[in-house]
């Protein structure tokens, strides 16, 4: 395998392709817009309805998990008082998913090609001969 797990763990984690390592995931001078491929090697980021929605869970559950379960914590054992509280895990509710929507998209593509990394073009192997004889 040319693109290991452990690469394609770095390049999620810095937005970038998971296949050649470019930041080209998203669209120049547009922040909210990934492109449909990536511009240096080709590969399709835009798969299909499920990647937007599992990017979108993450990106959720990053925000409840480590963001307004510790505010609701910190409320209930008195460190936040009421108001203080609810201006804080609303403000954080709003605020952090439009901070992450680049990560949760890159997360997304991580996740899948780790599974998967033998769906990424840099990792196809080239049939030989007889095998492509056979199919």
């Amino acid at each position: 395998m040319k693109v290991t797990r452990q690469q394609i763990i770095a390049r999620g984690l810095a937005n970038r392709c998971p296949n050649c390592g470019g930041r080209s995931l998203f669209r120049e001078g547009r922040i909210f817009e990934l492109n449909r491929a990536c511009p240096r090697c080709g590969l399709r980021l835009e798969r299909e309805e499920g990647f937007f929605l599992g990017a979108m869970a993450l990106n959720y559950g990053v925000t409840c998990c480590l963001f307004l379960a510790p505010t609701a914590l910190l409320w209930h054992y008195g460190a936040l008082g009421n108001t203080a509280a609810i201006v804080v895990a609303l403000a954080g509710a709003f605020l952090l998913p439009v901070l992450l929507y680049r990560s949760s998209r890159s997360w997304q593509l991580m996740l899948y090609y780790f599974f998967l990394p033998q769906h990424l073009p840099a990792n196809r192997r080239q049939l030989s001969v007889h095998e492509d004889e056979n199919v």
